[in-house]
């Protein structure tokens, strides 16, 4: 078996089973909640095919969705950040930082990195929290539910890509 394969395998079910078994069941002050899965989008191989991170993103948030009984929103809020990450990635990296066989998070200067997973973070934390209220009467809670759940998700993100991937040079 390919060694990418398999440590995007494993990937998978760690975050899955951390989510689910630990960060599921923190809420600070009552409403905060890391969501720490949506690291599947920002360490996925780049060269991979669109389709292959969109399909494992949507079975990723499904999982998710399954063990939480959301009902679909944490899956559709991964499938759409997984579509716009490319995109968000060229916007933010020069075209001389972005090379697809050699991308790797760890060799890039940090506030690229906390700019490109700050931006992932909030999109998807907005679409999470604005399905879950639904309601435009409700704005005020999406939007705060939105920062201050991102700040918490950014931070372990960022320390969990610092501590647990490899660098490359």
């Amino acid at each position: 078996m390919n060694n990418l394969i398999l440590s995007n395998s494993i990937r998978f079910i760690v975050l899955v089973l951390l989510q689910v078994l630990i960060f599921n069941h923190i809420d600070l002050f009552g409403y905060l909640n890391p969501l720490i899965y949506i690291v599947w989008v920002f360490l996925f191989p780049i060269k991979k095919n669109k389709n292959l991170i969109l399909f494992t993103s949507f079975l990723l948030g499904l999982s998710i969705d399954f063990f939480s009984d959301s009902g679909g929103i944490n899956a559709a809020a991964m499938v759409f950040i997984a579509f716009i990450r490319l995109p968000i990635l060229k916007a933010i990296l020069r075209k001389s930082d972005f090379d697809y066989l050699l991308f790797n998070l760890r060799t890039i200067s940090f506030d690229k990195i906390f700019l490109y997973i700050a931006t992932l973070t909030v999109i998807h934390h907005f679409i999470v929290f604005s399905l879950e209220y639904f309601s435009l009467s409700d704005f005020t809670t999406i939007i705060s539910n939105t920062f201050f759940t991102s700040i918490f998700t950014i931070l372990i993100s960022i320390l969990g890509i610092q501590l647990f991937v490899k660098k490359t040079k």
